[in-house]
């Protein structure tokens, strides 16, 4: 029977501390909304709402496959330049005069290609996804310029650039939100409630272990690559249809909002916990930061400072937080220990 006085360390106890966790983003996005709503001229009209989740739905679809590869302990910086390469592609094509719905497919097919050169370089060779991913971000911008050049391609068919920025009648709901509502669904589902998910876990907690457990780790990790790059594609075409625009510079530094958002929302970057809802809590929560200080005339170079601190403090805050609780249980457990007998002399 084991004693009641040590500290836990059980999964249940590691999900409570998560679930705090989402609950304090969740509680700190809900009161920015109430004091928008309140105080923020023009915030709370339609116009603005469909504004703020068009804008944010990027960041939040890059999200459900970065949490995941986040949690299984890597990481991939080259989403931004995945998104914009498709979007040079989706341009240079459409200039061609192929037919959209083709140039859709191909550029999910180039997501395949980017994760999983990505992968493979992490899983086969077994370099840091950091130091892979930083080099593929540049290389991949290099070939997004050199398929389009400086031009921009505007003149996409009128369905598919009403769907990329239209709402669903008079509302404020994006007609994009309905197939990202149905991705954050599936990928939840996947995370949270089937082997996928509890096997990127145990992955991120040790990968070493999970390994002894009969989990194919390369495997695993090859295909959240491959995810993040059909995201990171798919989000370069979406990018294109919601401004009207295919530009090799599309989602230019869109990796450090989702890195920070997703950091924000409680995913350890050392991997093996966080939530899915928490991370895409946290990137609405940056969504709506970023549109109040839009709304307050703030500048987008303040904005980008303001992103930068808030992933310092989302990487920092859950280290000082486990600091302090150990601190907490090690001062526990020493006033619990009995006292040594005192020393008898003769």
């Amino acid at each position: 029977m084991s004693d009641p006085k040590t500290p836990t360390t059980s999964p249940l106890a590691r999900l409570s501390g998560a679930v705090r966790w989402d609950t304090m983003v969740g509680a700190l996005l809900l009161t920015l909304l109430i004091c928008s709503f309140s105080f923020i001229d023009n915030f709370g009209n339609a116009l603005n709402l469909s504004f703020l989740i068009g804008n944010t739905l990027p960041i939040a679809l890059i999200a459900l496959p970065m949490t995941m590869l986040v949690v299984s302990g890597e990481v991939d910086l080259s989403v931004g330049s995945t998104a914009g390469l498709s979007g040079a592609v989706m341009g240079a094509l459409w200039n061609q005069g192929m037919a959209i719905e083709t140039i859709i497919v191909l550029c999910l097919l180039l997501g395949v290609v980017c994760g999983l050169v990505n992968g493979l370089l992490v899983t086969r060779l077994g370099l840091s996804s950091l130091a892979v991913t930083i080099g593929t971000m540049a290389a991949y911008r290099g070939i997004a310029q050199i398929v389009l050049g400086s031009d921009s391609v505007t003149d996409f068919p009128m369905q598919y650039l009403d769907f990329g920025a239209g709402r669903i009648g008079d509302s404020f709901v994006p007609k994009a939100a309905i197939p990202f509502l149905v991705l954050f669904a599936v990928a939840a589902v996947i995370l949270h409630a089937t082997s996928i998910g509890r096997s990127l876990f145990a992955v991120g907690a040790s990968e070493e272990a999970a390994r002894f457990a009969g989990v194919r780790v390369k495997r695993l990790k090859l295909a959240m690559f491959v995810s993040t790059g059909v995201l990171s594609s798919l989000t370069g075409v979406f990018w294109a249809l919601h401004y009207a625009s295919a530009r090799y510079d599309n989602a230019l530094g869109l990796e450090l909002s989702v890195i920070a958002a997703v950091l924000l929302g409680g995913i350890d970057f050392d991997g093996g916990k966080g939530t899915l809802g928490g991370a895409i809590a946290g990137v609405f929560l940056l969504g709506t930061l970023q549109n109040v200080m839009s709304l307050q005339d703030v500048s987008s170079q303040s904005q980008i400072v303001v992103t930068g601190v808030l992933l310092v403090l989302s990487v920092l805050a859950p280290r000082i937080g486990r600091e302090v609780a150990r601190g907490r249980a090690r001062r526990k457990a020493a006033a619990a220990a009995p006292a040594a007998p005192p020393t008898v002399t003769t």
